[in-house]
């Protein structure tokens, strides 16, 4: 072991973060962050993604929330325990030591900048709904996502508190409207719209997998408020309350409105759909409506981008202050925000958005998200596994058992072309691994 990382001891149970000042995060602005990172483009495109299984999607919906709940959990004592910057990677490098913790820092930023590519591609979706003209070929698709996401891109550059604010603004005007559509809707659902259960050929188990590897994307972003926790007032009560509280609102909310978009179109109809939320807001109450419910998803779909673009600057920072990633990745500006971070993330992005946008929109949105939910799912793993070795109480330490093996379960759902691709990639940072061990 070199000096560099000889210097670096692990840290101890009681360890906070105080390497960032001022704090501008609070509880709010934190819930917010986890609200906003996981309401997106999931529960607004889901519907169509899943039209195929039918009412059985319901199931994998069931599954992912009670997963989700048991991941929140475990983030959440996790982030009492360990209140630093850096999340995943923190809890990885805390309880397995250096390497294991530079691999979930390497796998979980590629999965921020792989959804913010999908993110910025659903917002471009969301704005073609609205003004078809503006995504009327993949090149103006590829433009649109790309200044979406080059925008929130310099609201952070401005400041952290900025990036916070906006996204506190965003979540409140996608998150009311998506429970309201979600409560008034279902009175307005047709029952036949859910039969066939299974309209399959496949078994219901089989279903259910499939399920579950989709709907995963619309929970991703759970463990938000664990990645900045530095930069959050009174960290280790803030964010375990904000993860818990931010996880099931946004589960209930996205749950709900999927399940009335079911049964508002038929499933022949709800598969071709682009928008399918706002379709099915348009046969129900008219154009208008329809409109309307674009808007939001535009909002919602921006507001995600914001907060996953605040993640990618923040992963990178605290792994480059433990010297494992590159030193220029620490540097702050007087808004407290790591540039660097922030930049280089959004170029991955954009190359993905690029390099894909003679694609369709539903292709790139596709392929995004699964690299993205790829992953995600080693750090949920290994999170989940850190509890279970460094954890107390053994209520905690069940949950986070039941949180390891639906995480394993939806890892080997997920399918073996996103795997593989996941795979390479986190591979493909092994050399950065090397060189950085071998630095003075």
């Amino acid at each position: 072991m070199t000096a560099m990382h000889a210097a670096i001891p692990p840290a101890t149970d009681d360890t906070i973060d105080h390497m960032t000042s001022p704090r501008p995060l609070g509880f709010w602005s934190a819930t917010a962050l986890v609200v906003g990172s996981m309401i997106g483009s999931g529960a607004f495109l889901l519907p169509a993604a899943l039209a195929p299984f039918g009412a059985a999607s319901l199931l994998g919906w069931g599954i992912t929330l009670a997963g989700a709940m048991l991941l929140a959990i475990t983030f959440a004592r996790l982030a009492t325990r360990w209140p630093q910057t850096g999340g995943p990677y923190v809890f990885a490098r805390n309880a397995f030591g250096e390497l294991p913790g530079f691999v979930i820092a390497w796998s979980y930023w590629i999965s921020i900048w792989c959804a913010t590519a999908a993110i910025a591609v659903a917002f471009a979706g969301s704005v073609g709904a609205i003004f078809p003209a503006l995504t009327a070929t993949p090149l103006r698709a590829a433009a649109c996502a790309l200044g979406a996401l080059w925008v929130c891109s310099g609201v952070n550059l401005i400041g952290l508190r900025e990036a916070g604010g906006l996204q506190l603004i965003t979540t409140v005007l996608k998150l009311l409207p998506l429970l309201l559509f979600g409560l008034i809707a279902l009175w307005f659902v047709d029952a036949k719209h859910y039969t066939p259960f299974n309209p399959t050929t496949e078994r219901l188990p089989h279903v259910a997998n499939a399920a579950v590897a989709l709907t995963l994307w619309a929970m991703l972003g759970l463990e938000a408020a664990t990645v900045p926790a530095g930069s959050t007032e009174n960290a280790q009560s803030t964010v375990p309350r904000a993860t818990v509280l931010g996880t099931l609102l946004a589960g209930v909310a996205t749950i709900l409105a999927c399940t009335a978009v079911l049964g508002l179109l038929p499933r022949e109809v709800l598969a071709q759909s682009q928008a399918p939320m706002a379709d099915a807001a348009r046969a129900l109450w008219g154009p208008i409506a329809g409109v309307a419910l674009a808007v939001v998803m535009a909002i919602s779909c921006f507001g995600a981008l914001n907060g996953w673009i605040l993640l990618s600057a923040q992963l990178p920072l605290a792994a480059a202050r433990d010297g494992l990633f590159p030193k220029p990745f620490t540097k702050l500006d007087k808004g407290g925000t790591p540039v660097l971070g922030v930049i280089v993330s959004s170029v991955l992005a954009s190359a993905l958005v690029a390099t894909n946008y003679s694609r369709s929109l539903v292709q790139v949105f596709t392929f995004s998200i699964l690299l993205s939910t790829a992953a995600t799912l080693l750090p949920y793993v290994v999170s989940s596994a850190a509890w279970l070795v460094r954890g107390s109480g053994a209520l905690s330490r069940t949950l986070a058992a039941f949180a390891l093996a639906y995480s394993l379960y939806a890892m080997f759902g997920i399918g073996s072309e996103a795997l593989a691709w996941g795979a390479v990639l986190i591979l493909a940072g092994f050399p950065l691994y090397a060189w950085m061990r071998r630095r003075p």
